[in-house]
């Protein structure tokens, strides 16, 4: 039996996802660039899906390296374009497995979080 497995934008990663959004609407509006964004959001997307796909697609995080603000014992890293990251959690049972997007961030706020410092 295959299970269903549902992707949700949760908490920073959905405020991050919004304001992304809106950027490109806005640059699109005045007929600015915004390759970057646009390239971003849709590498967002794509990897959402493959999330839904595969569950276990990201990398995993060892369990001594999670934040403790993220108040889960697994977590998983997606590499975006433009060292941009995101991570994500698993919630499930033998119906269903649902994945929370946590947050969307760039490498330097990533490094930041998880106490990574400049060498």
């Amino acid at each position: 039996m295959k299970h269903k497995v549902e992707v949700i934008l949760f908490g920073d990663a959905k405020i991050a996802y919004e304001k992304l959004n809106s950027i490109i609407k806005e640059k699109r509006s005045e007929h600015r660039i915004y390759d970057n964004e646009l390239m971003l959001m849709n590498s967002i997307k794509k990897k959402m899906e493959l999330i839904r796909l595969n569950p276990f697609y990201g990398d995993n995080i060892p369990k001594r390296l999670i934040p403790s603000e993220y108040g889960v014992d697994n977590l998983w890293r997606v590499e975006l374009p433009g060292y941009w990251r995101m991570i994500y959690a698993i919630q499930g049972n033998t119906v269903e497995i649902r994945c929370f997007i946590l947050d969307i961030f760039n490498h330097k706020e990533y490094n930041k979080i998880f106490g990574y410092k400049k060498r």
